[in-house]
């Protein structure tokens, strides 16, 4: 991180540190776009986004850290088809559908239901079998170093 990134995660964090949510990224274009992207244990909406864009402009004004004004703050949710990228949004989402990528040379996918989370791998289970009587149960557990993403799928 950079020094301005640093300083807006200080910022942020006196904001939001009493509370069940949580930063996931933080970056800064070079034309001074700041972009948040924050998660909650309890999910997020969009008064509690504004509330932390309000608080967190004026700190970032009080603080003198673009001193021209000159800088613009975006602050949202991870949102739908984002990569999960924090131990604790995995935690979040047991239960949910997922695809993990793998960091093969194939780069393949695993789809299933997260079922169980640990420090260092997660398990999902997915039926495999076209006809239902053929259907089997299968378990599968992969280690975080061998993830390059996992994405919750939406289901409708």
């Amino acid at each position: 991180m950079s020094t301005a990134e640093e300083k807006i995660a200080e910022l942020l964090d006196e904001i939001i540190q009493d509370s069940t949510l949580f930063l996931i990224d933080l970056y800064i274009r070079p034309t001074a776009n700041i972009k948040i992207f924050l998660d909650g244990d309890d999910g997020i909406n969009v008064e509690t986004i504004s509330k932390i864009h309000r608080a967190l402009y004026k700190k970032i004004e009080e603080s003198e850290l673009y001193e021209d004004g000159t800088y613009s703050l975006e602050v949202s949710s991870a949102g739908i088809g984002q990569p999960l990228k924090l131990f604790r949004q995995y935690k979040n989402n047991v239960g949910r559908q997922v695809e993990v990528t793998l960091n093969d040379e194939h780069t393949s996918k695993e789809a299933g239901l997260l079922k169980e989370v640990f420090e260092d791998h997660i398990v999902i289970t997915y039926e495999k079998g076209k006809r239902k009587k053929d259907r089997v149960l299968i378990t599968k557990e992969i280690p975080f170093e061998n993830i390059k993403e996992t994405i919750v799928q939406t289901v409708f």
